[in-house]
């Protein structure tokens, strides 16, 4: 028989600029159409520890405000099901939440919505909690030979599937990477399965090795990689001046995805290069649209989560810590939620 749910919750709370804690905050209701989850495992990142800092673009333009349950990578069990998605079945929920009815939606284009929710960045109570409440269909069952740790790298994972599929990646593309975060790393997992070859490219040295276990064929520093030529290049570090690294690195006629989001000017940009070199930037904003197919991905050994993993820890203000403070190689921290019950 199952436990009642609790009307009280342990919740990872940022407070205000630079100030975390553990709260007790109550036990959300599910609305019409919603279902509870219960957290297993979530994944921190950049964006957390800007608004950690106060720095997210969310803050600034009003749509975020603290206190804030921040936490947007995430597995889970639902608690009590529908049809749709059983009692006790283990999902992923998706960071996007659109309304299904602006004239974006209607274009197929969800990524896009007018009326966007996120969840753990604005609008939606974030995972780092030991609950939280979601529209039944912004979340994905997790196949049962998929485990929790993998689980919980999805939602990375489905801005590189999106990357690839826009910019057309195949066999005949020579691929970088620039940057050896999660993103990065997941980004030469696919490409060692979809192009041709691929290269990484960044400035930790633990995390270039690591790119090539994760299938890059060669690993460069910035300046080691100033004579190369790609048709492809994925900008995933996020780093105003990869920009244009990421422009310099392509032959004539190639493709640049950028899915690394820089709050500066990239210096150095001359937007007529564009013209004059026949380029294609594609700006990729989420992949809403591939979590079944991301699923399937780490189901199949396509991506694998267990070399990004950096360290599963407890909940608490010294996990954000242990982020902001940085990490070489492996860059991804979990927090685990199912032992705070």
């Amino acid at each position: 028989m199952n436990r009642p749910t609790p009307r009280t919750m342990t919740a990872l709370r940022i407070e205000g600029p630079h100030r975390a804690a553990l709260a007790r905050i109550p036990v959300p209701r599910p609305g019409p159409g919603e279902l509870l989850v219960r957290t297993s495992l979530l994944g921190l990142c950049g964006t957390d520890l800007e608004l950690l800092h106060g720095t997210a673009a969310y803050l600034r333009d009003g749509r975020a405000r603290y206190p804030l349950v921040f936490g947007h990578e995430w597995t889970g069990t639902v608690v009590d099901g529908t049809a749709e998605l059983a009692g006790g079945q283990r999902v992923v929920g998706h960071t996007m939440v659109h309304c299904g009815r602006c004239r974006m939606c209607g274009r197929g284009r969800r990524n896009l919505c007018e009326r966007l929710t996120e969840v753990g960045l604005y609008g939606r109570q974030g995972a780092a909690a030991e609950y939280l409440t979601m529209p039944v269909g912004s979340l994905t069952a997790v196949p049962d030979t998929v485990p929790d740790r993998a689980a919980a790298l999805v939602e990375p994972a489905v801005t590189v599937v999106e990357a690839m599929a826009r910019a057309g990646c195949g066999l005949g593309d020579r691929v970088a990477v620039v940057g050896t975060g999660t993103i990065g790393l997941l980004a030469v997992q696919l490409a060692a399965r979809l192009a041709g070859s691929v290269d990484a490219v960044g400035v930790d040295p633990a995390g270039l090795d690591l790119a090539v276990r994760c299938g890059a064929r060669h690993a460069y520093t910035p300046g080691a990689a100033a004579d190369r030529a790609y048709s492809l290049v994925v900008e995933a570090s996020g780093a105003p001046s990869a920009y244009r690294r990421g422009l310099d690195l392509l032959e004539t006629g190639g493709r640049l995805a950028v899915v690394g989001v820089a709050g500066e000017p990239a210096e150095g940009f001359v937007p007529g290069e564009l013209a004059l070199r026949g380029l294609d930037v594609y700006g990729i904003r989420h992949g809403l649209d591939h979590y079944d197919r991301t699923l399937r991905l780490f189901r199949d050994g396509v991506l694998d989560a267990e070399p990004l993993i950096a360290a599963v820890l407890a909940p608490g203000p010294e996990a954000l810590d242990r982020l902001a403070h940085g990490r070489t190689g492996p860059p991804k921290l979990l927090l685990d939620f199912r032992e705070t019950r």
